[in-house]
């Protein structure tokens, strides 16, 4: 029993360390650092032209990504959980490969694509679209890391709760949208809530994928990502910092509401 307690309380400390130097001290960091030449100056930095577009970039493909992967993680949820069909195992295989694949690699697969030599470049040519080094990159590059986040926490949901209440509204004479919204819905309606903050935080910092098609244009396909680190190469560390500070509030905004939702499901 004592060395139960002994080892429980050195998990604990374990945990607690690490939690403290590898996320307090470093989120805590970059505050302090934001606000050291005074609130004037962090909120010049934080109102800066270009950090404001990068921002409203930020947010516009964050919105995108978690509006376009909610309708599929619904739709590829549904599809697995409640349908039998050649393939389904290899879909189900594909919707988790974003999390595999390095980011970087994925951005530069969408530049072999849609550039100049891909092979979707005449086509998008003759709609005047431009993807690559413009803001449909962005967006294309922030919804495909994204796109597993809504389905993951969505379909074991599906899975476990089953079919019995659905088919027993349906021969009542209940029609697919009612079911889904009587009967389904509110199984998975914190499951919903918990991936669709995960996709929005996920979108909210993504650098990789984006930094590889974006071209780094500045006030055009920089996001705040992309914003903070040209601030930083530049040597205006205040001005990163700041920038920077602006994604540790999304951080933590989103941080509350994923344990509240997590704790209401957890209850359920």
């Amino acid at each position: 029993m004592k060395g139960n307690k002994v080892i429980k309380y050195l998990l604990i400390t374990v945990s607690l360390l690490f939690l403290f130097l590898f996320l307090i001290v470093p989120l805590v960091t970059v505050i302090v650092k934001s606000l050291r030449e005074g609130f004037g100056v962090y909120l010049d930095s934080i109102t800066d032209t270009y950090t404001l577009k990068a921002l409203g970039l930020t947010i516009l493909a964050t919105v995108v990504a978690v509006v376009v992967n909610t309708l599929f993680g619904l739709c590829a949820a549904w599809a697995i959980t409640r349908f039998q069909f050649p393939g389904k195992k290899w879909l189900n295989t594909l919707i988790a490969l974003p999390v595999s694949v390095s980011p970087v690699i994925a951005g530069l697969a969408f530049v072999l694509m849609f550039g100049r030599k891909g092979f979707l470049y005449p086509l998008f040519e003759a709609l005047h679209i431009s993807v690559v080094y413009a803001v449909p990159g962005i967006l294309i590059a922030t919804i495909f890391v994204t796109f597993p986040f809504v389905y993951r926490e969505i379909a074991p949901v599906l899975e476990a709760v089953g079919t019995t209440e659905e088919e027993a509204a349906a021969s009542m004479g209940a029609n697919a949208w009612t079911i889904f919204t009587r009967i389904t819905f509110p199984h998975i309606k914190w499951s919903f809530i918990y991936g669709v903050v995960l996709c929005a935080a996920r979108a909210l910092g993504e650098f990789g994928a984006v930094s590889s098609i974006s071209g780094h244009l500045r006030g055009i396909t920089n996001t705040l990502p992309l914003q903070v680190e040209i601030l930083f190469n530049e040597f205006h560390y205040t001005q990163a910092f700041a920038a920077s500070s602006l994604l540790v509030i999304f951080a933590v905004i989103i941080l509350i509401i994923k344990s509240i939702a997590g704790n209401v499901m957890r209850e359920k």
